[in-house]
């Protein structure tokens, strides 16, 4: 199986789920699941299909991209099954910190104004 993401990869996911992350949810199969429902949160949440536009867009907007999917999708694995974590405020911590970064991302995003930065970089 291959990663199927437009925004990001299996790796990127894998990177921020830690080492507690459970061994059925951080495989490609589930994370390719994660990501597909990431780019389309974040496509209806910023009120513009970044996925029909990808390969036009600079690598700023890929990278911002590629952050907030595979921030979305780690949130999906850890809120798997938080018992491989040293405890729950673990586990809790980033799934915050993943979402904190998510949530300015789909700010910045659906901003009209950083839209225009970035069609025009």
């Amino acid at each position: 199986m291959a990663d199927t993401g437009i925004f990001c990869t299996t790796a990127e996911v894998q990177r921020k789920t830690g080492d507690g992350a459970s061994a059925t949810a951080n495989v490609e199969a589930y994370i390719n699941d994660f990501v597909s429902q990431a780019e389309s949160t974040i496509n209806v949440m910023t009120r513009k299909n970044w996925s029909d536009l990808y390969s036009g867009l600079n690598t700023d907007v890929k990278k911002i991209l590629s952050e907030t999917a595979s921030n979305l999708a780690a949130i999906y694995v850890i809120s798997y099954d938080m018992g491989g974590y040293t405890n729950l405020t673990e586990a809790s911590n980033m799934v915050n910190i993943l979402r904190d970064v998510a949530l300015r991302n789909i700010s910045i995003l659906r901003d009209l104004k950083q839209q225009d930065f970035m069609n025009n970089a």
